[in-house]
């Protein structure tokens, strides 16, 4: 065995006989495979974050109407302010579970067959949530909402791994960022169905609530007809033969000799570790600083303040002047704004890199924070500071919108080689939707003890969080999972060995000699 650094490594690997890699290029194949597992999973998750927004007055008189002729007495306020705080606050903890099952169930079903397998946790208590006025139940509401929070917690990890492992490396930015970009349109679209014309109103909101089972449906239908992952197939399930079948239907050519050799390299060098569970990730010594970014990104996304500006939004719109029936449509206009940008950064993300990206859209997050915490405090002192604060939450969201929101989903499945990205995601997972229920839970005591100061520790949330990615974060634009490996090396203070091997590049007589592993110094 010879021992030596990263930069002799890729030396080694270019002596070896390795196809001519070409660029991928966007094929109907991909592109259909991507929208339909973002419509069917990722649109569901952002859907369903705002669903119950608008219709909240209409549901919570429907609990109180149904614990009325239940008890011939009305619910006490605390009651139903508990009932209701469950109803939000289920959906995020369901998330949390949901984020616990992507390991197990990935390695067991493959990122395709966990995404149909994930339908029932939408398509249940899409009937359920439909059904709930005729039942006269709002527990089955609170049990809806904690089913379909599963939903969520399983596609938002695994949409993003399952088109990261599709995609071509030239690709693979643009493609991750769909899913973040389907989760705003599930927001806006709830936004507008909310509309009190449309479907947010007395009437209305329980077929709103059961829409969600729709995408569930399409995705189910369409699905099955594309390409499970073909990393999944040819590292985790030795069949390299539908792996070789799949990427060709994905790339549109049969010449994909070139990823296949370069998902062979990292076959070998798994070999040694074998699958790794959450427990073996944490103890891995080559994988510290990925573990610990993904786990910073993930908490500056989630408690930089997202959730609570579009909670405060309502009441900043209101003390501008905006009238209280017009406060929706202002709402959706930001939703708009939110989707327009997410759909910018498809396109510019591969040009900017994740890097800057992150460090921009955080560092915009961060001063807007500031701004916004200005403009409150003089908003009812100073004629026009209500404008200022309403364009600071606009700006905020652009900012969120371009790098916190949908980048670290791409990072954590760059960041990880197939036998660690399952049980990464789980731990990013666990960490998001932790984050998210800590930040809806703690918020409104923060509102009601600091006013308008919550915002600057949302500041220095985003300051920290910039300051890590500025130091710590490579970037990983145009790299091979392997290169990306190599990149933490010295960070980790492992360094890369050669192992005797023998590996067939091809059909044909052509060999790889080398494998690589990890070991520490």
């Amino acid at each position: 065995t010879v021992t030596t650094n990263p930069n002799t490594v890729m030396a080694k690997h270019e002596e070896c006989v390795k196809p001519v890699e070409r660029s991928g290029r966007l094929t109907a194949v991909l592109a259909l495979a991507t929208l339909i597992s973002a419509f069917g999973s990722s649109f569901q998750y952002g859907y369903n974050v705002a669903v119950i927004n608008s219709p909240s007055p209409y549901m919570q008189r429907f609990y109180n109407t149904t614990y009325l002729e239940r008890y011939d007495r009305p619910m006490e306020e605390n009651l139903l302010t508990l009932l209701w705080s469950l109803s939000v606050s289920m959906y995020p903890l369901g998330g949390l579970f949901g984020s616990l099952m992507v390991a197990p169930l990935v390695n067991k079903l493959g990122r395709k067959g966990t995404l149909l397998f994930n339908n029932i946790f939408s398509i249940v208590p899409a009937v359920m949530m439909g059904v709930s006025e005729v039942a006269k139940s709002y527990e089955i509401i609170i049990v809806s909402r904690f089913i379909v929070g599963i939903c969520a917690g399983l596609s938002s990890n695994v949409v993003p791994m399952y088109l990261g492992e599709l995609s071509p490396k030239n690709l693979r930015g643009a493609l991750g960022i769909i899913p973040q970009l389907f989760i705003t349109i599930g927001i806006l679209s709830a936004q507008v169905l909310g509309i009190r014309n449309i479907l947010g109103n007395s009437t209305g909101w329980t077929l709103m609530l059961g829409l969600t089972g729709i995408p569930a449906v399409i995705e189910l239908l369409l699905l099955p007809f594309f390409p499970e992952s073909p990393r999944y197939m040819l590292i985790q399930r030795g069949d390299e033969k539908s792996a070789k079948k799949a990427l060709q239907r994905l790339r549109g050519s049969d010449n994909v000799d070139a990823e296949l050799w370069e998902m062979r390299l990292e076959d070998q060098s798994e070999k040694a570790e074998g699958r790794l569970s959450v427990l073996t990730l944490l103890s891995q010594r080559s994988l510290r600083w990925q573990l610990v970014s993904i786990v910073v990104m993930n908490m500056g996304q989630q408690l930089s303040g997202v959730n609570a500006i579009y909670y405060y939004a309502d009441s900043i719109y209101a003390t501008a002047g905006v009238k209280q029936n017009d406060i929706q449509y202002v709402t959706v206009g930001t939703g708009a704004v939110n989707v327009f940008m997410t759909i910018a950064a498809v396109f510019i993300v591969e040009a900017t890199g994740r890097r800057l990206l992150l460090l921009c859209g955080f560092g915009i997050c961060c001063g807007a924070c500031v701004l916004l915490t200005v403009a409150l405090y003089f908003q009812e002192s100073v004629t026009w500071m209500p404008y200022v604060s309403i364009a600071c939450v606009i700006i905020y969201v652009i900012g969120h919108a371009i790098g916190p929101s949908p980048i670290p989903y791409v990072v954590t499945t760059e960041m990880f080689r197939q036998s660690a990205r399952p049980a990464a995601f789980m731990v990013a997972g666990s960490v998001h939707w932790l984050s998210n229920f800590t930040v809806g839970l703690v918020f409104p005591f923060m509102e009601r003890g600091l006013g308008s100061y919550s915002f600057i520790i949302f500041s220095f949330i985003c300051l920290v969080t910039l300051i890590y990615i500025l130091l710590v974060v490579p970037e990983t634009k145009g790299k091979t999972f392997l290169e990306i490996c190599q990149m933490f090396a010295k960070r980790n203070k492992v360094e890369i060995k050669l192992g005797d091997g023998d590996l067939p590049l091809k059909e044909s007589k052509e060999s790889l000699q080398d494998a690589v592993k990890v070991t520490a110094f």
